[in-house]
C-alpha cells in the first residue's frame, strides 16, 4: 500500500513538473523575465545589476573628441558569476519599445571604468564598471544573458537625462554656480 502511494505521488509530481515546464513556453519561445534597474537579474550563472545610466554628448574634448552618431549612453553595472566555472559575459544589447536592437560599442576608449567588450568572470567573482552604446534618447530594456546556458533577462532602463555639472561664473564677484552641461547639437 505504501509503495503504491509513493508511485502515484511520483507520477503526479512528474506530471505537474511537465505541465509547469510547458506553460512557461509559448510556441517554443521561452518567457524572458523582466527586472528593474537596481534589481538583481539572474541569467544562467551570471547575475547582472544596473546601478546607473548616463547620457553624454561626446567623449573627450577638442580635436580628439569622439562624437556619437546619436548620443553616448553609459550604463554602470556589475556582473556576478554565481557558478563554479569561469563564464564569459557576452556583449549586451539595448532594445527600444519598437523592438529595435542596439549592440554595445566595442571601443571603450575614453570611457571611465570601462569593463571591456569581452569579459571573463571567474567563479564567485564580480566585474563592475561601465559599458557604452551609441543610441537615440529613448526608453530601453537591456538584454543580458549567459550564452553558455542560453538564459536571458531584461532590465528596464528608464529614460532620464543625468548630465555632468560644469561651473559657470556668475555676474560680478566671480562666484560660480553649477549648471547642467550643454548637450552637443545633433
Amino acid at each position: 500500500m505504501g509503495l503504491v502511494r509513493l508511485l502515484v505521488s511520483l507520477a503526479v509530481l512528474f506530471t505537474v513538473a511537465i505541465l509547469i515546464s510547458c506553460s512557461s513556453t509559448a510556441g517554443g519561445n521561452t518567457v524572458i523575465p523582466n527586472y528593474s534597474m537596481g534589481e538583481r537579474a539572474p541569467a544562467g550563472q551570471l547575475i547582472f545589476i544596473v546601478f546607473e545610466n548616463r547620457w553624454i554628448p561626446q567623449i573627450g574634448a577638442g580635436t580628439t573628441a569622439r562624437i556619437p552618431a546619436n548620443r553616448f549612453f553609459l550604463l554602470r553595472l556589475s556582473i556576478v558569476n554565481s557558478g563554479s566555472t569561469e563564464a564569459i559575459a557576452p556583449p549586451l544589447t539595448l532594445i527600444d519599445d519598437s523592438g529595435q536592437r542596439f549592440q554595445e560599442l566595442t571601443d571603450g576608449d575614453g570611457i571611465p571604468q570601462w569593463i571591456g567588450y569581452l569579459r571573463r568572470v571567474k567563479p564567485a567573482d564580480t566585474l563592475t564598471g561601465n559599458i557604452v552604446f551609441d543610441v537615440p534618447a529613448r526608453h530601453y530594456k537591456l538584454e543580458v544573458g549567459d550564452d553558455a546556458d542560453d538564459k536571458k533577462a531584461l532590465i528596464d532602463i528608464p529614460l532620464s537625462f543625468n548630465t555632468d555639472q560644469v561651473n559657470v561664473p556668475q555676474a560680478p564677484g566671480g562666484t560660480t554656480t553649477p549648471m547642467p552641461a550643454p548637450l552637443a547639437p545633433k
